[in-house]
């Protein structure tokens, strides 16, 4: 058998050791910069061969959860830490004593998805089409890929589907409505006229966790109007859902990040247009010029005045059961046209984040087309300077430096 010459053994066993002392050290530090950080979701990335680590504990002994992935990503909630400040911890890898029931559950339920935080469900996702509610609905409006119902902390559903005045409505989706397509004009949007329809494809990666869990799906948006019906985007679906917001004034928070691709060599043509892109369809009780209340970060809350103009969140809220119930959807500044302009629909509890609003613009092959979106779910009216903290805990958040033993 062939020797390993002594230099080469020795910095064999000198990376091994520096693989096992990093995967059981290792501290970091997390700034806060310009905002107060309260229940934060931070994320970094760990360095190679240290994925083990499963708490931190900071300078007095406290034990915080730490969630890794296979990637060696790393999220963990910061409780609080004041601008301008920072907070060292120590990376360790005993398992946390918390039971998994403590954290976020994602489990299957027939054709569905069911999202929850300790143990309390906060969203479905519709994976295969759902069972039509009413006898008097086509085949046509069938679909799948949607998110609904959403709950509030106290158990209201702010969401609809297959709304009697727009069959193709549903919770949260996130269709096309005016494109070009290989010199045809498919509409992914309504489903009523046979032009198009965004497909279910299938569920990937799910997974649960004491800082967060959540699920990848793909679609696929297929072109009725071709000669057969042919694929135009493929797209895919990861949804995180955090364990966060459960002190004394409760909200849940998940991230959607929607990629979509051209299927083929043609590029899909999005030209200007009022609406198209991600959608929200709230509880039929909201339904009625007078029922729905709209605020966005610019403060408007008229929804006349607020359609058409540009925010980097929207809260859309209602009553349901005599009490006020919403959700408000934050825009990343990193997506295309971004802060987006809105839809505010004048008479329904429908809001839709539409870039195509802006002009012409399109999805080119091999050119992903990335998306976005926080969604803060609570009961009660809307706090705007709890929004504004929100919005800049997910578009500023705190910084991570990663350091050795």
């Amino acid at each position: 058998m062939q020797k390993i010459p002594s230099v080469c053994a020795a910095l064999l066993i000198a990376w091994a050791l520096g693989v096992r002392a990093a995967e059981r050290s290792g501290r970091i530090t997390v700034s806060a910069g310009d905002f107060d950080r309260n229940d934060s979701i931070v994320w970094f990335k760990l360095p190679t061969g240290a994925r083990n680590f499963r708490q931190l504990a900071d300078e007095r002994g406290n034990l915080v959860a730490l969630q890794t992935d296979g990637e060696g990503h790393a999220c963990f909630i910061e409780k609080k830490l004041s601008h301008g400040s920072a907070r060292t911890y120590r990376l360790i890898a005993d398992e946390p004593t918390a039971a998994p029931q403590t954290g976020v559950q994602v489990t299957r339920d027939g054709s569905r998805l069911r999202c929850s935080v300790v143990n309390q469900s906060v969203f479905h996702y519709q994976a295969e089409m759902s069972e039509l509610p009413r006898p008097d609905i086509k085949p046509l409006f069938q679909r799948g890929g949607y998110i609904h119902p959403i709950l509030t902390p106290s158990g209201s559903v702010i969401t609809d589907h297959y709304a009697p005045n727009h069959l193709h409505h549903h919770g949260i989706w996130f269709p096309w409505t005016k494109t070009e397509f290989e010199g045809r004009q498919p509409d992914f949007w309504n489903m009523g006229e046979g032009k198009g329809r965004v497909e279910f494809v299938a569920v990937g990666e799910t997974w649960s966790g004491l800082v967060h869990g959540g699920f990848q799906t793909r679609h696929r948006f297929v072109d009725l109007t071709a000669p057969e019906p042919k694929v135009a985007l493929d797209e895919s679906w990861q949804v995180t859902l955090y364990n966060i917001g459960t002190g004394a004034t409760r909200y849940w928070a998940f991230d959607l990040v929607s990629t979509q691709l051209c299927a083929t060599a043609s590029p899909l043509k999005l030209p200007k247009y009022l609406y198209g892109g991600l959608g929200f369809r709230g509880n039929w009780a909201w339904n009625g010029k007078d029922k729905t209340f709209f605020l966005t970060s610019e403060g408007e809350t008229d929804r006349i005045k607020g359609n058409e103009t540009r925010a980097r969140w929207c809260h859309i809220s209602g009553d349901v059961d005599g009490a006020r119930a919403g959700l408000a959807i934050l825009c990343h500044p990193d997506n295309f046209r971004a802060p987006q302009p809105m839809r505010l629909h004048p008479t329904e509890p429908f809001f839709c984040y539409a870039p195509s609003q802006l002009g012409d613009w399109e999805i080119a092959p091999g050119k992903p087309y990335v998306s976005r979106y926080r969604f803060i779910i609570a009961d009660g009216p809307p706090d705007k300077t709890e929004l504004e903290r929100l919005w800049n805990d997910y578009a500023h958040p705190p910084s991570v430096t990663v350091v050795g033993d």
